[in-house]
């Protein structure tokens, strides 16, 4: 069981997350985009550990039986314990080996489980929560299948690595630390517990944080035992990372260590070896787009699509964490500016994001559907004129000029013709919102569009599509992917406040589309050190630390209004030289990290207290 890469032939690496082969957030790009670098530098050495979610597994998971590996024996001999294991291959890039745990085998055991880590790590468990008891269940899992992988490598004179993802992955650490398990650990926080808490409720979070007491903030919002979870998860571990500097402060103050190590997150960057591909993309995208933008706003008024931007933001709806406070002031500001300099370009921006909705808006709706009968109609219409016009071409003998269009079309079409689109067009605002939101009046960016009157006016040089979903090719407004919506944009806006890393700058720019992020946010942080991270390359740092709500609302103003009086060709370059930025952030490049925190873990010596 050799690999071709002589420095990972005598180690077996074990990574663990939550989010292997099931899809909750951030880190689920993190563990599957890296798994082909993963998998190419480790080979079978290499091992993902997840827990067993069947409606995932059923398509996501090829199972397979194997009885001779490492591995594989370790799996067998928890299957002898009474434990419900999937060993298999996870089914994307790099098919990386897997072995998943079904938590339900041993919830017969969990109240054992809670009482000895009670005993041993003094952390009480004093209230019903179905999560934190899946994940005890699977840090059980975890610590015994590492127990019989670890006697397994000593048997084969093999050292055993396990990299952990968080707290809700890494409940096996403390007990492996206490039975001084030959193991070497490396646990990884995408983002504190209790920072995102704090940072949801407290505008002032980052000038707070030297004099928060932890332990109170933690009863306060109710979430103690799973904070002193996540700090013994970090202070069991050999070597503590973290995926920006940023957040590494905040590691420092709320969880009593601070990183020995920062593994930013990237992306497996795929190129095109065609340069103008990028732009062929960004058109054939947006004239799909444009059809949303001509059914939604048309019916209305209408105004020049080729001087038309498209801006967008996306994410989970964390109102001020993820900025959307700032974006909405800022495009109000933006709109002013437009206006007041009688600027001849329109801007549309896209809230995407996710909240509880009854249905799609019915006129929305209809809207999309009348404008495909206008379609329609055109077709068919061009269709017999096109019949027509051959025969009359064909059979003409001396009168060779063009005929009367017009008369080509029967009175049928044409009547249906005026029909659909006087049925089509209302006198009625275009919405800001695309569906009917459960609790419409308590919103905040409906709440703040309404009070700006930021609500689609024609005159509105900014005009807003809310869309509380999202985006996928089933979609009936849209009908496209996630990845075309982005390639079909020209602006990603992302102004954190709280964002430990933040992948949706980055696949903007992998995509060939300029970025707004924040110094705030760990890849705006980080992106200020590398060497093309600048404008010219389609990334702008909004400065929020340290920095007024006014002060950082006029900076991101700015910086949309210097976007858009920006000449098509200088955009264009921006969107060939955002790909060429990209390109650092491929896993290739930044796995060099992963490896550096792996031989610290190897050469760390490690005291049990």
């Amino acid at each position: 069981m050799s690999l071709n890469n002589d420095s990972t032939s005598e180690k077996i690496l074990t990574e663990i997350s939550w989010e292997v082969c099931n899809q909750v957030g951030g880190i689920y790009t993190v563990i599957r985009s890296k798994a082909p670098v993963m998998t190419e530098e480790w080979k079978d050495h290499y091992c993902l550990i997840g827990p067993y979610v069947p409606v995932n597994a059923a398509t996501d998971f090829e199972p397979f039986e194997d009885t001779e590996s490492i591995i594989g024996r370790a799996v067998h001999a928890c299957r002898a314990k009474g434990f419900e294991v999937y060993h298999g291959r996870w089914l994307v890039s790099g098919r990386p080996q897997t072995v998943l745990f079904h938590t339900h085998s041993v919830m017969h055991d969990l109240g054992n489980i809670k009482y000895y880590y009670w005993k041993n790590h003094h952390i009480e468990f004093t209230k019903y929560d179905p999560l934190l008891d899946e994940t005890m269940a699977f840090g059980y899992m975890v610590y015994h299948f590492m127990s019989e992988l670890a006697r397994e490598c000593m048997e084969a004179e093999v050292d055993l690595l396990a990299h952990f993802h968080e707290w809700m992955a890494g409940l096996a650490i403390p007990e492996m630390r206490r039975m001084q398990m030959p193991v070497k650990t490396i646990f990884t926080t995408h983002a504190t517990l209790l920072g995102r808490y704090l940072a949801m409720n407290d505008p002032d979070f980052y000038n707070h944080l030297p004099f928060l007491d932890w332990e109170y903030e933690a009863k306060h919002f109710d979430i103690e035992t799973n904070v002193k979870l996540e700090r013994a998860c970090v202070h069991g571990a050999h070597i503590f990372t973290t995926v920006s500097e940023v957040t590494g402060r905040e590691c420092a103050y709320l969880l009593g260590r601070s990183p020995d190590h920062i593994l930013p997150n990237g992306l497996n960057i795929e190129r095109f070896n065609v340069v103008h591909e990028v732009h062929n993309l960004h058109h054939e995208h947006k004239k799909v787009l444009e059809q949303f933008i001509m059914s939604h706003f048309f019916q209305s008024y209408s105004w020049d699509l080729g001087k038309t931007l498209y801006f967008f933001t996306s994410g989970r709806f964390e109102y001020l964490n993820k900025g959307y406070d700032l974006t909405l002031e800022a495009l109000a500001r933006l709109n002013w500016k437009l206006k007041e300099n009688r600027v001849p370009m329109t801007v549309v921006m896209f809230f995407i994001t996710k909240q509880p909705s009854y249905s799609i808006n019915p006129d929305v709706l209809n809207s999309r559907a009348m404008l495909d009968k206008v379609a329609q109609n055109c077709d068919a219409i061009v269709s017999q004129i096109k019949e027509k016009l051959f025969i009359h071409a064909a059979s003409s003998m001396k009168d060779h000029r063009l005929p009367d269009l017009n008369a080509l079309v029967d009175d049928y079409w044409k009547l249906r013709y005026r029909r659909t689109i006087q049925s089509w067009k209302t006198g009625k605002l275009p919405s800001i919102v695309t569906h009917n939101i459960m609790d419409d009046g308590s919103d905040p960016i409906l709440n703040y569009l309404r009070s700006a009157n930021l609500v689609n006016n024609q005159d509105d040089k900014v005009k807003v599509v809310y869309h509380p979903d999202f985006v996928s090719s089933t979609n009936p407004l849209f009908g496209m992917e996630y990845g075309e919506f982005v390639r079909a944009c020209h602006l990603g806006i992302f102004p954190s406040y709280y964002e430990p890393w933040g992948y949706t700058p980055l696949e903007c720019l992998a995509r060939g589309v300029s970025a707004v992020t924040s110094d705030l946010s760990g890849f705006g942080d980080y992106i200020k050190n590398v060497p093309l991270g600048d404008e010219d390359h389609g990334v702008f740092v909004v400065e929020r630390a340290n920095k007024s709500f006014e002060c950082a609302a006029e900076n991101l103003a700015n910086i949309l209004y210097n976007y858009v009086v920006r000449t098509s060709r200088t955009r264009v370059d921006m969107r060939t030289k955002s790909e060429d930025l990209s390109e650092y952030f491929d896993w290739s490049n930044l796995y060099a990290e992963y490896k550096k925190a792996y031989e610290m873990a190897e050469q760390s010596y490690f005291v049990n207290a």
